[in-house]
């Protein structure tokens, strides 16, 4: 039979006792400077080196060399006092558990007063002494009190409080206490050692854990582990499996889905608890460790590097990501409700039930009245309001903070687009009502030169009129599907002569339509893998690349309406756009099916670094942004404001972050950027400032290595150097390979 690791490396001498140095310094110095006392109380939590330290004192007391703290370990009392010895007569152990009334008191106060057979003292190990009845307390008082000289005793117990104040008071107390995890995994990597048996790293904070600082429990968890260990040793996947501990990729895939405000994704992670035998009572105290550990990580960043956390470097980096993406108000929040669900999942019947409606009031703040999660709603109130502030007069802006209050947007009135200018004798032809958005998903596009500054009703022309001031915000504007509102009717455009360019002091302006030119058939919409519209070209420039790039044969049909050419300075048609969810698509998702939102989330530090290689400042974007779905091979980002939202959802960014996609999982998914909404989860106060100087930073880290690599191309020799490129020839050639672009000779 195999002796237990807990009793084979049981401690021998005072140094070798782990994590229990404020005892066993004092007792040293005690016993080598010769003052020894009647009585010790030993106190603290189990297995923690009592008992053992009541054998090693009786050891050093008798010692043939002593009394020493060093004993020899070769005399006939150090042998039979060893961790694997056979015992002294003159060394009493007496379990206060079984004896412990006061009969049992009796007979040991008239033994007491026989002199010890081979040894110096006659030393009485009184363990579970809070057992002792107040009757048998009272026996050995006078014994205690009064003991003769070569008479010690050493009572231990888990509950000094419960120990008589009379005989507690004629003791000297050492309390013992629980042993720091940084300790004790080293203590169990010793031991695995001297065995001879490979663990995974991994597998010690889970012993620990296990263990609650404990030596004794740990090294039986430990054996167990050791016992079950294949030709591979102990595994983490065998450790997770016979411990009973949650999958720590499990408790990622719940915070990361609570910091996106998954509910689906939450509810899945139960689903999977559940039907994986574990016990939601132990899932949701596995939950609150985290949530402890991510507090602890927000408040103090470095908590890994100062004993705080015990976890590897690559957990405390995913660790810090959640922490932020969370926020200290929210993890607080989450805290309170797990530990108060804790409570009430005992002795409950349906604890799967109870560990559901947990997750759900973590998900809902708003259903909670008390003040933890008042603070995380005026966080988030506060947080909108410092980005609608911050954008407020700029252009664009009010649409951006109108998506993301979190209120409900009432239905859009159709109302006709004040006309510009046109001449009076100019006929108007009735043009066909635009078809309601709900009857179909389809998308309509308004050309911005039928754009008013202020939408108003139609009133008919009279006479001739100068020609409207362009609009500031001269965007296009795109009607979403199921948004409730119809497209306005489009004002005709004034007709004005062809500029050569556009003018130099409103580059971001769409100059009107060259008179006479034919109404052309506008281009799709931008598909969801793309940015909105940048500022448009001239429209000559932009009339000529359409016709240069739309070819005779599969041209766009007109309606009816446009089937003959319009009078000068009437209304266009509004051009409406085909399904893009019907067209085919060259993106569709490679194995995208067999990827979910949690293993990209998973994945999401891999992908980061992949991105870094490619651009920087995509990367430091990226950091303030989570993944928030995946779905129909479309990966939605959820950015913490619409100033990022905009910036990362630029088609260059959107190219890299495919390309790494591409790179890192084999997938070609498509690529949308949102705005995080009302019912999302408040993430850290990530600032466009913030971003502003990590994009920044990021390009300056990229311009260094620019220059660092033009300095290394320079020092090279002649004959190495890479060939020189004219800019202007790879602006043209690059003109012509993707726009079809070609050269006007003249």
């Amino acid at each position: 039979m195999a002796l237990a690791l807990y009793r084979k490396y049981r401690p021998a001498t005072f140094a070798e006792v782990v994590g229990q140095e404020h005892v066993t310094t004092p007792l040293v110095n005690a016993i080598d400077g010769g003052r020894i006392n009647h009585a010790y109380l030993f106190s603290g939590p189990r297995g923690c080196g009592k008992t053992s330290s009541a054998r090693i004192l009786a050891r050093s007391l008798n010692c043939e060399q002593g009394p020493t703290s060093t004993p020899c370990g070769v005399c006939g009392s150090c042998v039979a006092l060893a961790p694997d010895g056979p015992g002294s007569l003159d060394v009493i152990e007496i379990d206060a558990a079984s004896h412990g009334g006061v009969d049992d008191a009796r007979d040991l106060r008239e033994r007491a007063f026989f002199a010890p057979v081979n040894s110096r003292y006659k030393v009485y190990i009184v363990d579970e002494a809070h057992m002792v009845t107040t009757q048998g307390f009272n026996a050995l008082l006078k014994v205690v009190e009064e003991p003769p000289e070569f008479l010690v005793f050493v009572f231990a117990t888990t509950e000094p409080d419960k120990v008589l104040p009379t005989i507690r008071s004629r003791t000297h107390h050492y309390p013992f206490r629980l042993v720091p995890p940084t300790t004790l995994r080293g203590l169990l990597e010793k031991t695995c050692a001297a065995e001879g048996v490979t663990v995974e790293p991994t597998v010690f904070p889970l012993v620990v854990r296990a263990g609650g600082g404990s030596v004794r429990d740990s090294l039986s968890i430990l054996d167990q582990l050791l016992a079950g260990a294949g030709p591979e040793g102990v595994t983490y996947k065998s450790a997770v499996g016979l411990l009973g501990v949650t999958d720590d990729a499990l408790l990622d895939e719940t915070i990361d889905a609570l910091a996106a405000h998954d509910a689906p994704g939450v509810f899945r992670a139960v689903d999977r608890v559940v039907e994986a035998g574990h016990d939601p009572r132990r899932f949701a105290t596995d939950l609150l460790d985290r949530l402890r550990d991510l507090i602890v990580l927000d408040a103090v960043p470095d908590a890994g590097g100062n004993g705080l956390l015990d976890s590897p470097s690559d957990r405390l980096d995913l660790m810090s990501q959640q922490a932020q993406a969370l926020g200290s108000a929210t993890l607080s929040r989450m805290a309170d409700t797990v530990h108060e669900g804790l409570t009430e999942m005992r002795g409950t019947t349906a604890p799967r039930l109870l560990l559901e409606l947990v997750c759900a009031r973590m998900l809902l703040p708003g259903t909670d009245g008390s003040a933890v999660a008042t603070l995380q709603r005026l966080e988030r109130l506060e947080r909108r309001m410092s980005i609608a502030g911050e954008h407020a007069g700029r252009p664009g802006a009010e649409a951006p903070v109108a998506a993301a209050a979190p209120v409900r947007e009432a239905p859009v009135t159709p109302v006709r687009e004040a006309p510009r200018a046109a001449p009076a004798a100019a006929p108007e032809p009735a043009a066909p009502a635009a078809p309601p958005a709900a009857a179909g998903p389809r998308k309509e596009y308004v050309r911005p030169s039928q754009r008013a500054a202020a939408p108003a009703a139609r009133p008919e022309p009279a006479a001739p009129a100068a020609p409207a001031a362009p609009a500031a915000d001269d965007w296009p504007e795109t009607v979403k599907p199921g948004s409730g509102a119809r497209t306005a009717k489009p004002a005709a455009a004034k007709p004005a002569p062809e500029p050569a360019a556009p003018p130099a002091e409103q580059p971001r302006r769409t100059p009107a339509v060259a008179q006479g030119e034919p109404d052309i058939p506008l281009p799709p919409e931008p598909t969801d893998d793309e940015d909105w519209p940048h500022p448009a070209e001239p429209a000559a420039v932009r009339a000529a690349q359409e016709r240069a790039q739309q070819p005779p044969a599969p041209a766009v049909p007109r309606p009816a309406a446009e089937s003959a050419p319009a009078p000068r300075g009437a209304e266009p048609t509004p051009v409406v756009t085909a399904d893009p969810a019907h067209s085919a698509n060259p993106d569709q998702p490679a194995g995208g099916g067999e990827l979910g939102t949690s293993d990209v989330r998973r994945v999401w530090p891999e992908l980061l670094k992949v991105v870094r290689g490619h651009k920087r400042t995509t990367e430091a974007l990226l950091k303030s942004a989570q993944v928030q779905d995946l779905a129909g091979g479309t990966l939605t980002l959820a950015a913490t404001s619409p100033a990022l939202a905009k910036m990362l959802g630029d088609d260059l960014n959107k190219d890299v972050i495919r390309q790494a996609l591409l790179e890192l999982l084999g997938v070609r998914w498509k690529v949308q950027v949102v705005v995080e909404g009302a019912g999302a989860a408040p993430g850290a106060a990530v600032t466009p400032e913030v971003a502003r100087e990590a994009a920044r930073q990021a390009e300056a880290a990229e311009a260094r290595e620019l220059m660092a690599e033009r300095e290394a191309e320079a020092a090279r020799p002649e004959g190495e150097r890479a060939p020189a490129v004219d800019p202007e020839q790879a602006a043209l050639q690059l003109l012509k390979a993707q726009l079809g672009a070609q050269p006007i000779e003249g």
